[in-house]
């Protein structure tokens, strides 16, 4: 990120506490936000409007309708899921939950808050996606099988880079011959390579992992089966890169990212396990913008 001020990183820093708490401690934290009274529990995300502010007032970019968006959009989600929880105890997946992914995803590929930051400050934006859907569907929906887990364990690396192996050959072949990628020479530090892969962990693979396969990917398996589960996820993974590094709809990326969805997927549900997925498409990036 750019423009890392003094509050940028405070709010930084801020956006990783809601992260980090369920990434290492999803069941503490879970067991105690259950015990919270309902409106403590669906007004208690307010608080995610926190680094809007820090950031905003310092900026002197502060609007009204951000404050309310940053601080009510949370709480919706929050009442939403709490809903969805006593409608659908199986958790099959509700209207809820869907019109909550799609708001969230349509947010991100849209850049719908974007304006509300200062230029080089985006991946605050989306880190307050990512907490509010966090709380929404692990403190309150308390969806089961996210495999959201901050727990490196050798099974995530074995997993994640055996679909690497799998996936490569085929993204490069056809990535050339659509004329999407061109092989370039960057090769930087030891230092600086290995920053910028977990830079592309933590901001990029991450929260794409925690959306499309603990989230879409785990939601639609119980309706529809782990093979068409897996196709849609994908299907829906490709074209939210319709709109990346292009003006126009980017068709080659769109194909490119479906099929690298499949992969992500499988390493995904093996052991569903996100650390799995995110290793493979951390490392799918990283390799792109070192070689192609």
């Amino acid at each position: 990120m750019q423009n890392l001020t003094p509050a940028a990183i405070a709010a930084f820093g801020l956006e990783l506490v809601a992260a980090a708490c369920f990434g290492f401690a999803a069941e503490p934290v879970t067991r105690a936000v259950h015990r919270w009274p309902s409106v403590l529990r669906v007004t208690f995300p307010a608080v995610f409007v926190a680094p809007y502010l820090l950031v905003s007032l310092s900026e002197h970019i502060f609007h009204w309708s951000w404050f309310f968006l940053y601080a009510g959009l949370p709480v919706v989600i929050a009442c939403l899921l709490l809903r969805a929880s006593g409608d659908d105890p199986e958790q099959l997946g509700n209207w809820r939950d869907v019109l909550i992914l799609l708001v969230v995803g349509l947010a991100v590929d849209l850049r719908w808050f974007e304006s509300a930051w200062p230029t080089g400050l985006r991946a605050l934006n989306e880190l307050f996606l990512v907490d509010a859907g966090l709380y929404g569907f692990m403190g309150i929906r308390q969806l089961r099988g996210t495999g959201f887990d901050f727990h490196l364990r050798w099974s995530d690396w074995k997993i994640g880079l055996r679909e690497l192996i799998l996936f490569a050959p085929i993204v490069i072949l056809l990535g050339l011959a659509l004329g999407f990628i061109h092989p370039h020479r960057n090769l930087p530090g030891i230092g600086p390579a290995v920053l910028r892969w977990i830079a592309i962990f933590l901001f990029t693979a991450l929260p794409e992992e925690l959306f499309f396969r603990a989230w879409v990917q785990n939601l639609l398996e119980r309706r529809v089966g782990r093979h068409v589960a897996l196709v849609i996820a994908s299907v829906v993974f490709g074209l939210s890169h319709f709109n990346k590094r292009s003006a126009h709809f980017n068709w080659q990326y769109v194909i490119l990212a479906t099929i690298a969805g499949i992969f992500y997927g499988r390493a995904w549900r093996e052991q569903r396990r996100v650390p799995a997925s995110t290793i493979t498409h951390a490392t799918v990036d990283w390799m792109w913008g070192l070689w192609f």
